[in-house]
């Protein structure tokens, strides 16, 4: 999930339509791209051919309508619509050369504006995060921060129109074509499901739309009718939303009642130990009565219901340039949040921006 700066005054929500006529065209199985094709370059991107005008599209076209009641003369003329992106292809190759520190990462996450406006979310909203937590079990705290940190409370859902992004990347971008492609079709079925017009949206430079930034494929498995209007709305209407994204944390798993994070007390004799296990800043799960064997425990005794034999991680946080480091305990739920986005500093950064907003809301009542 990508969030993408919007363009100011720009409607990046779909409009319904009403849908036309459908119909079922009976066609060849899709041929797999021939050997040698590449996506076309930045400099020869407005010579390329229409997307509808494609071998490889038209493959695509064919598979999709015999697989579903898409009809082909709606599809065609969407992917005819549709325009090849070259500074997504640039977005996706950017050369990351190093991962960023935790102490660079997390300061924008977690900035006064983002809380206040976070906590403001809540309280607007405290009902249905109520609900989600009665629920699916995640505390609304947790909720509140992934909106927060993918779309800013749904000022920043992109500027990027989804059917542009997903056609580039599943058809001029071979490396994860198969994924894309697959999304592009989960897009296409979710405007007919949903009546609205697959030209519309806008989103992230990966085709991620609303406010929790789904892809099509997790729209269509995880976005749910939290206010039972009949239409699970993840633009406008925050109690989709939030009921939307704690079905997606519930139904990857997410343990009610327990804890995401717990500072690590480690020994002087397993700090060693410890930090050859890491891989990329996080490591491998264990019993927490594996760790405790190596010199690696929990700061303060373990939440009701956490048990020894529990499998956990160690994540390492860098505090600061000069080599300061915080090293924690890692519960299944952390792990549940990188379902979300597979990044360390991304679940922890939901996580802390959680435990500020907590702080902050009850603070104020």
């Amino acid at each position: 999930m990508v969030a993408v700066v919007a363009t100011a005054g720009e409607s990046t929500a779909p409009t319904k339509a009403k849908p036309a006529a459908r119909g079922k065209t009976t066609a060849a199985k899709a041929k797999p791209k021939r050997a040698g094709a590449t996506r076309p370059s930045t400099a020869t991107a407005s010579a390329a051919p229409a997307y509808a005008d494609r071998d490889d599209v038209r493959a695509f076209i064919a598979e999709l309508v015999r697989d579903t009641d898409l009809a082909q003369r709606d599809v065609e003329r969407w992917l005819a619509a549709a325009k090849f992106q070259p500074r997504i292809v640039a977005l996706m190759d950017r050369p990351l050369l190093e991962p960023p520190k935790w102490y660079v990462y997390a300061p924008p996450f977690l900035s006064a504006a983002r809380i206040d406006a976070g906590v403001r979310f809540w309280r607007d909203n405290a009902q249905a995060l109520a609900r989600a937590e009665e629920v699916y079990g995640v505390p609304p705290e947790i909720v509140v921060a992934i909106i927060g940190v993918e779309t800013f409370y749904g000022r920043n859902t992109g500027s990027h129109r989804v059917i542009d992004a997903l056609a580039t990347l599943a058809f001029d971008y071979p490396r994860r074509a198969p994924f894309f492609r697959g999304e592009l079709k989960e897009f296409l079925l979710l405007a007919q499901e949903q009546d609205f017009s697959p030209l519309v949206p806008r989103g992230s430079y990966a085709g991620a739309m609303g406010l929790p930034q789904f892809m099509p494929g997790s729209y269509r498995r995880f976005a749910v009718d939290f206010d039972g209007d009949g239409h699970a709305d993840l633009w406008r209407d925050p109690t989709d939303v939030i009921g939307s994204v704690a079905h997606y944390l519930a139904r990857h798993d997410w343990q009610r009642g327990q804890p995401v994070l717990a500072p690590a007390a480690v020994t002087s004799d397993g700090q060693a130990s410890a930090l050859r296990r890491l891989d990329g800043g996080i490591s491998e799960r264990r019993p927490l009565a594996a760790w405790q064997a190596d010199g690696v425990g929990l700061r303060e005794a373990a939440g009701p219901g956490t048990t020894e034999d529990e499998p956990v991680g160690l994540l390492l946080l860098e505090e600061g340039s000069d080599g300061a480091m915080s090293l924690w305990i890692a519960y299944p739920n952390f792990y549940v949040i990188t379902r979300y986005n597979k990044s360390r500093l991304y679940a922890a950064a939901v996580w802390a921006l959680a435990q500020r907003l907590r702080a902050q809301y009850l603070a104020g009542r």
